[in-house]
């Protein structure tokens, strides 16, 4: 289940309970096990998003900077572990090297889909003898009919969405079009989720760069999986509608993803082509991070000696004592009222 879930764009954590789901319950066992397990974390950052919208703290204060601060000590963090696993020796590493250059030079929600895609052929080439052990059959109560048209609406939506999206003038139509795409493309998990929702979120004006950065470094703070961010961005442009419509369309393609692919599973795990797909695109998330450790996360954070600092003491606290995000969030946000003090 893990191995699928790492294989397939979107939220892992997600996915892998709505595939236990699936299989202990069927579809309906599917969609109550996302509930229980995203609704808490989604509650706590739509509530983030109201405080902040009706409090009278600016976004410029300290506390706020220093979640920012925060953002870039837990996703160099992510680097660091993601690269130790997924890009340990030199060809992995010049995959994800590659993808960050590319990210950084060419940055558009096609540039990361064109390189995914890219890494997966590297991958088959470079590592298409590397077969894994199969491990057991997993039974699956649902028809390939079923998972067949749940794969074709997935696709059909990432491809009819922006077009509609081009000839009408709904925001709640473009909002979902945005976080369906970013549900849709990411691969690697929550943290690579940053740089596909900023550009969707940011250049068009819902929401603030300096909005957005700290409700990502709020975020870290949360228990549940990380894709709940979408919840907050929803709620701060658009309210309670807001939240409902990027929450469903970010966590959509998950869904139909891991219930369009289980019945298939047993067959494409025993493919070797597709365990090298699988290598070259973890190499590229590595790079697509390191993209977005340095922009938008460096270039807006860290600008003074006291910034980079901070930065250094929370990223010691998460590497080095191994504390957890929670503690380095309160730290970061102390030291964030601190710098603003001097």
């Amino acid at each position: 289940m893990v191995a699928l879930c790492q294989l397939l764009p979107g939220p892992a954590s997600s996915q892998i309970g709505i595939g236990i789901g699936i299989v202990r319950a069927g579809l309906l066992g599917g969609l109550v096990a996302w509930l229980g397990f995203t609704l808490p974390s989604v509650i706590a950052m739509a509530l983030f998003a109201f405080i902040l919208q009706g409090s009278d703290i600016g976004i410029g204060t300290g506390w706020i900077h220093g979640l920012k601060i925060v953002a870039v000590a837990i996703v160099a963090q992510a680097v660091i572990i993601m690269g130790q696993k997924l890009a340990p020796d030199r060809k992995r590493a010049t995959v994800a090297l590659a993808a960050t250059i590319v990210t950084l030079m060419w940055q558009t929600a096609l540039s990361q889909a064109l390189l995914i895609v890219a890494a997966g052929i590297a991958g088959t080439i470079l590592y298409r003898r590397t077969l894994s052990p199969e491990p057991p059959r997993l039974t699956v109560h649902v028809s390939r009919g079923f998972a067949a048209a749940c794969l074709s609406l997935f696709a059909a939506l990432l491809i009819v969405l922006p077009l509609i999206r081009q000839g009408t003038s709904m925001n709640e139509l473009a909002l979902f079009d945005s976080f369906y795409r970013a549900g849709s493309l990411v691969f690697g998990g929550g943290h690579v989720v940053l740089p596909l929702l900023e550009r969707e979120v940011v250049p068009t004006g819902w929401i603030g760069k300096e909005d957005f950065l700290a409700g990502y470094g709020a975020a870290q703070a949360v228990p549940g999986p990380l894709f709940t961010f979408a919840s907050y961005l929803g709620a701060m442009i658009s309210g309670v509608k807001g939240v409902l419509i990027a929450t469903t369309s970010i966590f959509l393609p998950a869904f139909l993803l891991v219930a369009g692919a289980l019945p298939f599973w047993n067959a494409l795990r025993r493919n070797a082509v597709a365990q090298g797909a699988l290598i070259g695109i973890n190499a590229a998330v590595v790079g697509i991070l390191l993209a977005a450790l340095y922009n938008p996360l460096w270039t807006t954070s860290i600008q003074t000696s006291g910034e980079f600092i901070l930065a250094s003491v929370l990223f010691l606290m998460l590497v080095f004592w191994k504390l957890p995000p929670w503690t380095a969030v309160i730290a970061g946000a102390a030291g964030g009222m601190l710098l603003d003090l001097f």
